[in-house]
């Protein structure tokens, strides 16, 4: 049975022909003599060992056979029309790259007919290479970059000629343009991609099946195990391609074993969950019997990567229940409760450890709005930038629970790092009222908040022994509070590979601030961050960043996070459109849409991201009066042949092929809220705002829409 080998050119497959190649594919993956696959070397060509196979009667599909370690193997370079691909396989030559041991498809172009040289522009502009101090040199005999590809690209002069010349030579040619361009030295480009002289065998397969098989190589080639890969890899398409072809820096922290936990950082688009999700199989692979918990913040979230692991690996088994062999997707307050309703009375004692005292339901959630009407029916001395529901709701998830202070004197000498705000005995005395008055009404209810449920949790857990999982992974792991890390680090206990955290500060749009040191979680060292986005075209990443632009971000080390992320892709620039009113805003919304679909753009490509549910719902409403099929979207996923209309958080963990995004603005009441905050505490919230609207931005692939209303109409 011969091997297929993808390369992602061949998977960008028309939409009309994919189930003709899947079937042409699969069988040539069975025995490639089968009757009616027509695979033939072609006449006069530059590679004996190109072939070409007959998908029907007017696309054929050109490849490279290899007969190597064995067995037979056949490198797919893509499907085109009759004639096309006939010329197409006349020309292509498959080879290992001397200088970098990579492959590479060489296309030697038929002599052109001579035609009149056009002037150049007379400029003065210093190519980009030429500035960034690139030699030609070092392009060619260190990174083993082709001649002609090194020639346009020192004439290039900026970025975007460089990103355009990257598109058309995708693969690992594509990312060394890119991070060239970004300014990356030499030395550094060749230790990321792992590059290394070809070494050579005398055996021309032989050699061409080693270099497919480097890191870098998994850039554009992908190993076909079975026939279920095989429809994944034609299905997905081009969205999904960055998934299925990783890049080495990526490959390398999906194998690797790491002696306690490790953090990844990077921005949105920069393949952090896929990393995760890979590493997830790796692990399962691994070791059959290994329990393996995957989790994020929302319940959304936690769906969406079950939804990507099941599409990524059909096979890869997904447990349903904490504790037992398998891959355990869940949200991380589930994953608390799921501790919860296998302790039974053994809660008691950890209740009692973290509260002080026994709640009669703990099962039971406590409504969100407790804390506010605490703070409306207590009377209290504090001034209002610290009698509010969030600074009360902060103190009380980041001090008083972490800490298992159960009354007014241990609260009274607990540290309080990281909040920002000083409190003298007087107001430490106030503040702790209003939390006894909330812990009372609690009590009366017999209910848990989650932030107590998971510190009960991590109570129970730290005193019964016996972690239920071997390996923890988490995804956007900013947007944890000290409870949840309290959880995670009883869940998994201390060993090689115990947590993988992923995580983007400039992402946090829940909670606040948390420093993993001071919660069980210590990095020391094994942290690495991520740079190179595969989702946003740079014009969109571009605007994505300027939203960030001037605001401190601190990691979860308690390090300023840095930027410099850079984009793969190239595409149309953003376009801002400006309105005066609501009923403006949203009918530039309904018309770009209808613009969009005009155009061929199937619905669930284009969705539309709004501040608020009852935008979302407006929004919604309009698109269906104006015939278009539109769906409001809160906890289901977004629909198939239909608009989807998600507000700005629920967006989290999607993409889009084009989007608009009316950014809104703050209503009256969440202005009057704002203005009440203590000041270190508004100017967090004004960070997450920030941060959540560069979270909507980046949920757009190809193109972006910003409908944004004046602060004053003119």
């Amino acid at each position: 049975m011969p091997t297929i080998i993808m390369g992602k050119l061949a998977s960008k497959i028309d939409g009309s022909i994919r189930g003709k190649a899947m079937t042409f594919l699969q069988k040539l993956s069975i025995d490639d003599a089968t009757p009616g696959l027509h695979v033939e070397p072609i006449h006069h060509s530059t590679d004996p060992r190109v072939r070409t196979g007959r998908v029907d009667e007017f696309w054929r599909a050109v490849m490279f056979r290899l007969d190597g370690e064995g067995e037979t193997h056949y490198v797919i370079h893509g499907i085109w029309p009759h004639d096309d691909a006939i010329a197409i396989a006349q020309r292509v030559r498959l080879k290992v790259n001397p200088i970098n041991g990579l492959p590479q498809i060489e296309e030697i172009e038929p002599a052109p007919a001579p035609a009149p040289v056009p002037p150049v522009p007379a400029t003065t502009a210093e190519p980009l290479f030429a500035r960034l101090g690139h030699e030609r040199t070092d392009l060619v005999e260190r990174l083993g970059l082709p001649e002609e590809v090194v020639a346009r690209a020192l004439t290039a002069l900026d970025e975007d000629g460089i990103l355009d010349l990257a598109q058309r030579h995708d693969g690992w040619i594509g990312s060394i343009l890119v991070d060239l361009a970004a300014g990356d030295a030499i030395d550094a480009i060749v230790r990321r991609m792992q590059l290394e002289k070809a070494a050579t065998s005398g055996d021309d397969d032989a050699d061409v099946l080693e270099s497919l098989k480097r890191p870098a190589a998994a850039l554009q080639y992908a190993f076909i195990d079975d026939q279920e890969e095989l429809r994944r890899v034609i299905e997905g398409g081009d969205f999904s391609a960055w998934r299925i072809f990783l890049h080495p820096e990526q490959r390398r922290y999906v194998d690797r074993v790491y002696s306690g936990p490790f953090r990844l950082s990077g921005g949105a688009g920069t393949g952090k969950t896929v990393v995760l999700l890979h590493r997830a199989r790796a692990l399962a692979r691994r070791s059959p019997d290994a329990r393996i918990v995957l989790t994020t913040f929302t319940t959304n979230l936690a769906e969406a990567l079950g939804d990507s692991l099941t599409q990524l690996d059909p096979r890869a088994p997904q447990s349903k229940t904490l504790g037992q062999p398998g891959v355990y997707v869940t949200g991380v307050d589930a994953l608390a409760s799921a501790v919860l309703r296998t302790a039974g009375r053994g809660l008691v004692p950890a209740m009692r450890e973290v509260l002080g005292e026994e709640r009669t339901t703990p099962m039971a959630r406590t409504a969100p709005t407790q804390w506010r009407e605490v703070v409306e029916s207590t009377g209290t001395v504090l001034p209002h930038e610290l009698a509010n529901e969030t600074f009360l709701a902060a103190e009380y998830a980041n001090v008083v629970l972490p800490n298992k202070v159960h009354d007014e004197v241990g609260y009274m000498r607990v540290r309080r790092p990281g909040r920002g705000v000083a409190l003298d005995r007087t107001k430490r005395r106030a503040v702790w009222a209003l939390i006894e008055a909330y812990r009372s009404r609690c009590r009366a209810d017999g209910s848990l908040d989650f932030t107590e449920a998971a510190v009960v949790a991590a109570a129970h857990l730290t005193a019964a022994g016996g972690p239920p999982a071997d390996h923890v992974l988490v995804d956007e792991g900013q947007d944890l509070s000290p409870a949840h890390w309290l959880l995670l680090r009883a869940v998994v206990g201390e060993h090689p590979d115990d947590l993988f955290v992923a995580e983007d500060s400039h992402q946090r749009i829940y909670g606040t601030r948390v420093v993993l040191g001071r919660y069980g979680v210590a990095i020391v060292g094994r942290s690495q961050r991520l740079t190179l986005n595969y989702r946003t075209t740079a014009q969109n990443l571009h605007y994505a960043m300027t939203i960030l632009a001037g605001g401190q971000y601190v990691d979860l080390q308690d390090e300023p996070e840095s930027t410099g992320y850079r984009s793969a892709r190239t595409g149309p620039a953003p376009v801002v459109e400006t309105v005066d009113s609501l009923a403006e805003e949203t009918a530039a919304v309904v018309r770009h849409v209808q613009i969009w679909l005009d155009a061929g753009d199937p619905e669930e490509n284009v969705a539309v991201l709004v501040p608020d549910r009852y935008h979302r719902d407006r929004v919604a409403t309009a698109l269906t009066e104006a015939g278009i099929d539109a769906r409001a979207v809160d906890r289901d996923r977004p629909p198939a042949g239909r608009v989807p209309v998600l507000t700005m958080h629920r967006a989290k963990g999607t993409e889009f092929s084009k989007v608009v995004l009316a950014v809104g603005k703050p209503s009256p009441a969440e202005t009057e809220r704002l203005a009440k905050l203590e000041p270190s505490e508004r100017a967090d919230a004004e960070l997450r705002s920030r941060s959540l609207t560069y979270v909507a931005a980046t949920r757009a692939r190809d193109e972006l829409v910003v409908i944004q209303r004046r602060t004053t109409a003119p």
